[in-house]
């Protein structure tokens, strides 16, 4: 199920803290605004955001691309670099343009108003079933995980050499491979040691039906980054 978002913040308590303290001021705020000035409201939560958005350090998406890219030019393995519970454990992701439709059907659901709804594709899936698919699009060698974590900031340690000529081999745009590709993040992402999917009961009763297939997700945004000259 979606874990609390205390849980996914920090390390430490003071960091949480923090955090949390920050956001129900946040929220207070809004929600008083509202109710002095007669709107409604509603809180959209994705899990992780696959979609297009150069320089986003939270898309796992461009992340992948530009890592499978630099794999394949190298003949390096696309190798998972994550956690053994992430590579066995059931989870989830959102489609960029599908939380952009949930955001367009809440605003324009009188019973979605005053809402706190979670948004992801829909399905399920496996890291050590997707990871394959996912090096195979890219045209890398993929290899799962092999009983410790490698980490891509450990991996990518290069990469800032690596893909300047990549882009003049190419002849990609001129994008800086630090602000396309997010290694901490992702490394969070897939380092994580709890199971983690989440539960879209709430808009579905409420009467929001869509659904994304995540491997086309994936591939259709690995399309585009070619199709846009991001990536080789």
């Amino acid at each position: 199920m979606k874990k609390d978002k205390e849980q996914e913040i920090g390390a430490t308590p003071q960091g949480r803290k923090f955090y949390m303290a920050g956001l129900q001021d946040m929220a207070g705020q809004r929600f008083a605004a509202a109710e002095r000035n007669g709107f409604t409201w509603s809180v959209h939560r994705p899990h992780t955001l696959i979609g297009w958005a150069l320089g986003n350090a939270m898309n796992m998406g461009v992340t992948l691309a530009v890592y499978g890219a630099i794999c394949r030019e190298t003949g390096r393995p696309f190798r998972f670099p994550g956690s053994r519970e992430q590579w066995e454990a059931v989870t989830d992701v959102t489609d960029a343009g599908l939380l952009a439709e949930h955001l367009v059907w809440a605003a324009t659901t009188p019973a979605a108003s005053n809402q706190a709804l979670n948004i992801v594709n829909g399905d399920v899936f496996r890291w050590r079933r997707l990871w394959p698919r996912l090096g195979a699009a890219l045209g890398a060698e993929p290899v799962g995980f092999d009983g410790e974590p490698v980490p891509l900031e450990q991996q990518m340690a290069d990469a800032g050499e690596i893909w300047p000529e990549l882009v003049r081999r190419h002849g990609l745009r001129d994008l800086d491979v630090e602000t396309l590709a997010s290694w901490w993040h992702t490394d969070a992402d897939l380092g994580r040691t709890i199971e983690t999917f989440t539960d879209m009961g709430r808009s579905r009763r409420l009467g929001f039906l869509a659904v994304r297939d995540t491997e086309s997700s994936f591939t259709d945004l690995f399309t585009r980054l070619r199709a846009e000259r991001v990536v080789p």
